[in-house]
């Protein structure tokens, strides 16, 4: 059950959802990890989360909204699906990672993402979230034709990850 918020102040509210790094970063490996299962969602955390922390945070996000959990049968696993208001904090992502770009050092495997996010503006923002609504709600793209974020997000990261100069922290 969903605690009450501290106060009806729409910050406060976002913030008793957001603000906890594993929350956040349990909807970026869903978002751009396309990890759906516990246990790809377990073993895929670089920040390694613990099982229990990982349970919490699933089961808090259900709660507030941003995720669904499909039922299993017997022997299934549980995929997780981002609902409208899940794949809504996908511009909130982009902005911390483009803070982050500009704030903090990193390892720029882990940063060409944010950097591609950065500079590719509303456009590549609209469809990734186009992508995320046919991945997660079952949502056609309104334009099927145009080139897929995810492609481009990924095509990035792997040219960062087999360039061996680039896995330097800057």
């Amino acid at each position: 059950m969903e605690a009450a918020p501290r106060s009806g102040c729409p910050i406060n509210q976002a913030v008793e959802v957001l603000g906890d790094p594993w929350a956040v970063l349990v909807l970026r490996d869903i978002m751009f990890g396309g990890r759906r299962h516990f246990r790809e969602l377990l073993t895929g955390s670089e920040e390694g989360i613990a099982s229990n922390i990982l349970s919490a945070r699933l089961r808090r996000l259900t709660e507030a909204g941003l995720l669904t959990r499909a039922e299993t049968r017997r022997g299934q696993r549980a995929a997780y699906s981002l609902t409208e208001a899940g794949i809504q904090v996908l511009p909130i992502m982009v902005a911390l990672g483009t803070w982050g770009l500009s704030h903090r050092d990193g390892d720029q495997r882990l940063r060409i993402r944010a950097e591609l996010l950065r500079d590719g503006g509303p456009e590549l923002l609209g469809r990734l979230m186009d992508e995320l609504r046919e991945l997660h709600l079952g949502v056609a793209r309104p334009d099927p034709s145009s080139p897929r974020a995810t492609d481009q997000l990924r095509s990035a990261y792997e040219a960062a990850t087999s360039d061996t100069t680039a896995l330097r922290p800057v």
